[in-house]
C-alpha cells in the first residue's frame, strides 16, 4: 500500500447534507431552519446558560469567599518517601525531582511527618512540619529550612 492508495473504509464517511438547494431537494428555501426566530438567523442561537430573560442561575447565587493572590503552593512529601536516598545523602528539590518523587517544585517543597524514616538524612527544603522535623532529628538526621 502507497500513501497515495490511502482511502476511508467503504460506508464509513458519508456526505455533506447540501443545503439550500431549490424546493425539491427537502432542504431548500428556508434549509431546514423553520421561519423567522433567533435559530433561523445568521449566528444564530443563544448563548450558554440563557434563560430567556430570566435572571440567570448563575448571577441570582450569591459569592462567596477569594483568592488569594500571594498563597504559596508546596510540593508535599511525606517522611517515609524520604527511604529511598541513601544514608547520609542531601534531599533537596532537585533530588526529589531527580528521583520522581515530585513531578513540580512550585513554591518549593514541604516535607510532612507522616510514616517513618529509617536512614539518616541532610534534608534542605522550604518548610517541614514540627513531627517530620521531629522524625528526621531523632534517627540523627538534620533539617535546613531555606
Amino acid at each position: 500500500m502507497k500513501l497515495h492508495e490511502l482511502q476511508p473504509a467503504i460506508g464509513s464517511t458519508t456526505a455533506p447534507k447540501r443545503l439550500g438547494r431549490g424546493v425539491g431537494s427537502q432542504l431548500g428555501k428556508t434549509s431546514g431552519k423553520g421561519h423567522k426566530g433567533a435559530k433561523a438567523r445568521s449566528g444564530g442561537g443563544k448563548r450558554p446558560g440563557f434563560e430567556g430573560g430570566q435572571m440567570p442561575l448563575t448571577r441570582r447565587l450569591p459569592k462567596r469567599g477569594f483568592t488569594n493572590i500571594f498563597a504559596k503552593e508546596y510540593a508535599t512529601i511525606n517522611v517515609s518517601a524520604l527511604n529511598v536516598f541513601e544514608d547520609g545523602s542531601t534531599v533537596n528539590a532537585e533530588a526529589l525531582l531527580e528521583m520522581g518523587l515530585i513531578k513540580k517544585v512550585l513554591d518549593g517543597v514541604k516535607v510532612l511527618g507522616g510514616g517513618e524514616l529509617q536512614k539518616k538524612l541532610t534534608v534542605d527544603v522550604a518548610k517541614v512540619t514540627a513531627s517530620a522535623k521531629e522524625k528526621i532529628e531523632a534517627i540523627g538526621g538534620k533539617v535546613e529550612v531555606k
